[in-house]
């Protein structure tokens, strides 16, 4: 990782762990956001027994201007960190993430294939495509930040911690980090369970089959959620994402 000295964490923001059984799963948030769209999750999988790790990205939970300095290979290398440590607690590990975290997820899984049981992906954007990603590597030469746009989240009364804006130089950083794990999909082999919002405000709806398609897995099924936007951790679908994670992970403990 670099040696970015970041701010303060954002108070409710900070990375978390959970103990609970020997099964673990490490939970990765998504682009501009922070750990605090697993509490809710993370909190139910313990109930169900199993451990949780709450990651904090590099140059998230802070400041923008930290985002702008990053490199997909910080975000990669924060949650491998995590990751590598909680093996140290649990038998067999899991890895699931919401948006860029699931991107990331899939990495981690390309990367420790013996290591990592099976991968869970929520919203997880298959590539940038829509027309206006197209001017991102030019636009970050002049421009740092855009508005990050309408609430992603249904729930009129679910909150969601984050950056209020788009770091450009970061969103660049994903595109990039999306094309390498295009790369990884035909060589992944652990089961899958990937999560799509049909009413998805941020990433192509079609994303979830796409991944479903590209991926190696014998064990791989792909759920709809037809109630939620792009946050569906925190919104009306999110017992659905819990449940179906708790159940296969530990359908893949076995």
């Amino acid at each position: 990782m670099n040696s970015l000295v970041e701010g303060p964490v954002i108070e409710g923001a900070e990375p978390f762990f959970l103990s609970a059984g020997e099964n673990g799963c490490l939970l990765i948030h998504g682009i501009a956001g922070t750990p605090q769209v697993f509490r809710l999750m993370g909190e139910s999988l313990v109930r169900e027994g199993i451990t949780v790790s709450a990651v904090r990205l590099k140059g998230h939970a802070t400041r923008i201007e930290d985002l702008h300095l990053c490199s997909y290979q910080d975000w990669i290398d924060s949650a491998e960190e995590k990751l590598l440590k909680l093996s140290e607690h649990c038998n067999k590990v899991f890895v699931a993430g919401l948006s860029m975290g699931g991107v990331i997820s899939l990495r981690l899984a390309r990367l420790h294939p013996k290591l990592v049981k099976g991968i869970i992906t929520i919203c997880s954007p298959y590539r940038l495509d829509s027309f206006k990603f197209r001017f991102v590597p030019l636009a970050g030469r002049f421009i740092k930040t855009i508005a990050s746009g309408p609430p992603s989240i249904l729930d009129p009364d679910a909150v969601e911690l984050n950056y209020k804006q788009h770091s450009v130089p970061a969103v660049h950083e994903l595109m990039k980090l999306t094309a390498l794990v295009r790369e990884d999909l035909a060589h992944i082999k652990q089961p899958v369970l990937i999560f799509t919002a049909r009413k998805d405000n941020v990433v192509n709806q079609h994303d979830g089959q796409r991944f479903y398609d590209a991926l190696a897995s014998e064990s791989k099924e792909l759920v709809v959620l037809n109630n939620s936007h792009h946050i569906a951790t925190l919104d009306y679908d999110k017992e659905i994402v819990f449940n179906k994670t708790a159940s296969f992970i530990k359908q893949h403990s076995l």
